[in-house]
């Protein structure tokens, strides 16, 4: 017994000690400071007085920092500096192939911002609206894609972190109730915004008319970032109907929630696609002015999205712990889970999460026979609000 447990934690310090040889000091040349300067939205937030007064330098860093950690390479540091009108930045414990997809991301941010300059001389482009590019999120060890709208512009301004919204809490919830732990969220949250733009939440309908000029920004990330740098390819969820929308003019399948198609990229890596509701969808399903007042209607149709978005979590949790997994049988099991198995569990978190009630009477609220009435119809398709996000 003694020898059997000697063996893992002679193999677990082994791995270790490959992992820090295979880390090393990278330098990375960003760019020119006006071009550094654009894609890093500098200053984040500055109306005469700053909200953070960082420099360049330090902006820079602080994303590039987010990106480190979210990679696994907690004990990283990087170092910004500006010599001669060109940003460098230096990141100390990272593979030396690192630099590749950072440069990759600012090379499609080019693109990202010479649509949005097209857009503000063709006089569309709003006072409040800020050029933001996914900054932060993991640029190497990613686990699955998430293609949004747009990011809210809080996550910029206040934030200055993409993957802080309502949004993307909700949706990392679901994805530790669905077994990945929370440090490794950031892993599954790649997010891709087919507008590269940081807007208030109601702009969605305006940008909706606007995707065109930013349509060689969104094909190139939508191939860079599905695949890892072995080529292969990585599960992507498209949340809500503008984007699934778009995956129908760009790529030609119709995904619709809870169903699922393959795209092909412009590497030719073929891509499983799942759709989902948006994550905010919920609130506005679920909420009783939508029906008049009616708050039985709004839970019923809040329980059924609810049901919907577990499994679209499932599905993307199972897809990115275990590459090669059947995407249409991983489908089935998690429909089957959260929509008939667990459907005690899905009501539970729904007026927990949603309604917020405590756990005890959540529980309680899903045995009244109204509502437990209710949940053997979770998987039978109900005609629901027009998606608002």
């Amino acid at each position: 017994m003694f020898k059997l447990a000697v063996l893992p934690l002679a193999a677990l310090t082994l791995s270790a000690t490959v992992q820090a040889a295979d880390t090393t000091n990278i330098d990375v040349q960003l760019g020119s400071t006006e071009r550094v300067t654009r894609l890093f939205a500098y200053p984040n937030n500055c109306n005469v007085i700053c909200f953070r007064d960082w420099t360049l330098e330090q902006t820079v860093e602080h994303y590039l920092t987010q990106s480190v950690q979210r990679d696994g390479y907690a004990t990283a540091k990087v170092e910004v500096k500006i010599d001669n009108d060109k940003v460098y930045a230096s990141i100390n414990g990272v593979p030396k192939s690192y630099g590749q997809p950072l440069k990759a991301l600012l090379d499609a941010g080019d693109l990202a911002y010479n649509g949005a300059s097209k857009l503000n001389s063709d006089k569309k482009w709003s006072y409040n609206w800020y050029l933001f590019l996914p900054l932060g999120m993991a640029l190497e060890n990613r686990k699955s894609v998430e293609l949004l709208h747009f990011p809210p512009d809080y996550s910029l301004t206040q934030a200055q972190d993409y993957l802080e919204s309502a949004t993307t809490d909700r949706w990392a919830t679901l994805l530790t109730v669905n077994g990945i732990a929370v440090e490794q969220t950031p892993a599954y949250q790649t997010i891709i915004d087919i507008a590269p733009i940081a807007a208030p939440s109601n702009a969605g309908s305006t940008l909706e008319g606007l995707y065109s000029y930013f349509n060689d920004y969104q094909t190139t990330m939508v191939t860079q970032v599905t695949q890892t740098a072995s080529g292969a390819a990585l599960p992507m969820v498209a949340f809500g109907a503008p984007v699934r929308n778009w995956i129908k003019t760009q790529y030609g399948q119709t995904v619709n929630v809870l169903s699922l198609a393959t795209i092909t990229t412009g590497s030719g890596v073929k891509v499983p696609v799942l759709g989902s509701n948006h994550p905010s969808y919920i609130w506005y399903a679920a909420d009783k002015d939508s029906y008049d007042g009616d708050e039985a209607k709004a839970d019923a149709a809040g329980l059924k999205v609810m049901g919907q978005d577990l499994s679209a979590s499932c599905w993307q949790a199972g897809m990115g712990s275990k590459p090669g997994t059947d995407p249409s049988t991983l489908l089935n099991q998690c429909t089957q889970t959260w929509q008939v198995t667990q459907k005690e569990k899905t009501c539970e978190l729904f007026y927990t999460s949603i309604r917020n009630l405590t756990p005890a009477d959540a529980a309680k609220k899903c045995e009244t026979p109204a509502i437990k009435s209710q949940l053997p119809q979770l998987k039978v398709p109900m005609p629901l609000p027009a998606e608002a996000v």
